[in-house]
């Protein structure tokens, strides 16, 4: 059952007087459940790609459905709503808040998303666990390596139980034995039901998912099963 499906999505934006094509008739399923890596080269319109399905931005033209709703014509504030609800998102950069604890991090969008304050803890600490970062739930980000920051924006990512998670290239700021740990928490996360998307330029990265979908120019040049 698709959780994703857009038809025939593109998205022009005006550069002073020219008219840049970074998306130029993008059709695809995705089904609940499935790993998937969107990989391209910078230009190719996979962070363009992820931003439209991620909701932090509307196409030009064409549609997207996610969960069976046509989200491509919403305003900001309906796309906001459903990114808090629906979507997790883990950056390159972390993006954590440098003067609050891992835990404070993680429950930040328990509290966006109107948690009781008595069980946002408790939530959070659970997800905290489920990274294996539970003795350094109270330690700032820079008490922590890149690999733990990583961690606890995944359990961030994580702590609404999103119907999917974006990584926008994940390992990128990890050297290859952290970013392989990363990976796996990824595929163990795939294996309790996630549904994840991840984007990215290395092969190595994208071949620890099962299904790759290759963007190039702004279309969909290759949609193919990982071989394990």
């Amino acid at each position: 059952m698709s959780i994703i499906k857009t038809e025939n999505l593109v998205r022009h934006f005006a550069v002073g007087t020219q008219t840049v094509e970074a998306l130029r008739g993008v059709s695809l399923d995705i089904d609940r459940g499935e790993f998937v890596a969107i990989m391209g080269p910078s230009g190719s319109g996979k962070s363009t790609l992820m931003n439209i399905i991620g909701c932090l931005d509307s196409p030009t033209s064409g549609t997207y459905h996610l969960n069976n709703k046509n989200v491509s014509t919403l305003d900001d504030d309906a796309l906001a709503l459903i990114r808090n609800h629906e979507i997790g998102f883990v950056f390159q950069n972390f993006h954590l808040l440098a003067r609050n604890t891992a835990l404070d991090n993680v429950m930040l969008p328990l509290k966006y998303a109107g948690i009781d304050k008595s069980e946002q803890e408790e939530i959070a600490m659970e997800v905290i666990k489920s990274v294996d970062l539970e003795s350094r739930a109270h330690h700032q980000p820079s008490e922590l390596s890149g690999g733990q920051q990583q961690r606890v924006a995944i359990a961030r990512a994580l702590v609404n139980k999103p119907s999917i998670l974006f990584a926008d290239e994940p390992t990128g700021n990890l050297d290859s034995k952290t970013g392989d740990d990363v990976m796996n928490l990824f595929t163990n996360l795939h294996k309790q039901g996630q549904t994840i998307i991840v984007i990215t330029h290395e092969i190595e990265v994208a071949n620890q998912a099962e299904r790759i979908i290759s963007i190039k120019d702004g279309k969909i040049f290759e949609d193919q099963k990982v071989l394990k």
